[in-house]
């Protein structure tokens, strides 16, 4: 198993906003995370990469327990983050942005561009001056540059125009196809149920649900996903 998360418990201050997480993906496997908003699911992320710690439970990643590890030094041992709102250098060009976070392996900046044509077409450019789905090609293509074991997506496609939608989910399809390890996040079901090998869902902080695509009935559904 790639990453296995057990019963975290992750707090903001006093409060606490996980209550028990678990969450497993396997090598080249497609995991959905899912839930309404405010269910935990970012948190989840953010525990995973260390940015705001559980204070209970264990994740560990590659056989490699993460408690006490450092953001940097978990993002080291191979997992990338495409945060939820882009967050590129807006200061620095396409190329600066990519070659920054770059580490040795398959993705080269001449990979990520073939994935993304766009960002060939806009390599001069400062990040600023980049549509909201050009930076969100930035965005996972900078993650792709550090050639992780897992790549985490979190609402990739939220707020885009349909083309945009599009050209991403072609994208991770394509990651797919290739072996790589995802966990994401994303309220599209139409595009997230194909792509998926597993979804977990969360419920107020919790893992209440796990299982393949075909097996989310329209109960469950219902009761963890409608609005």
């Amino acid at each position: 198993m790639l990453l296995e998360v057990s019963a975290i418990e992750t707090f903001y201050g006093p409060s606490q906003a996980l209550f028990g997480v678990d969450l497993t993906v396997d090598e080249g496997e497609v995991v959905a995370l899912m839930g309404r908003n405010g269910m935990g699911k970012s948190t989840t992320i953010r525990s995973i990469c260390r940015l705001t710690p559980p204070r209970a439970g264990r994740i560990s990643f590659g056989g490699v327990d993460l408690s006490s590890m450092r953001p940097h030094k978990a993002a080291r041992l191979g997992i990338g983050l495409v945060p939820e709102g882009r967050r590129c250098f807006p200061n620095l060009t396409v190329e600066e942005n990519l070659v920054a976070a770059a580490r040795k392996g398959k993705w080269t900046l001449e990979a990520v561009t073939q994935l993304f044509p766009r960002l060939a077409e806009r390599r001069t450019q400062f990040a600023n001056s980049l549509s909201g789905g050009e930076q969100q090609m930035l965005a996972i293509g900078r993650a792709l540059m550090t050639n992780p074991r897992l790549i985490i997506l979190d609402e990739a496609t939220e707020g885009l125009a349909p083309v945009i939608r599009h050209d991403i989910w072609a994208s991770i399809r394509t990651l797919k196809q290739e072996g790589q390890s995802i966990l994401v996040v994303d309220k599209t079901m139409s595009e997230l149920m194909p792509v998926a090998d597993r979804c977990t869902i969360l419920e107020k902080g919790r893992t209440v649900w796990t299982g393949l695509p075909q097996d989310l009935s329209e109960d469950v559904r219902n009761t963890y996903l409608g609005v």
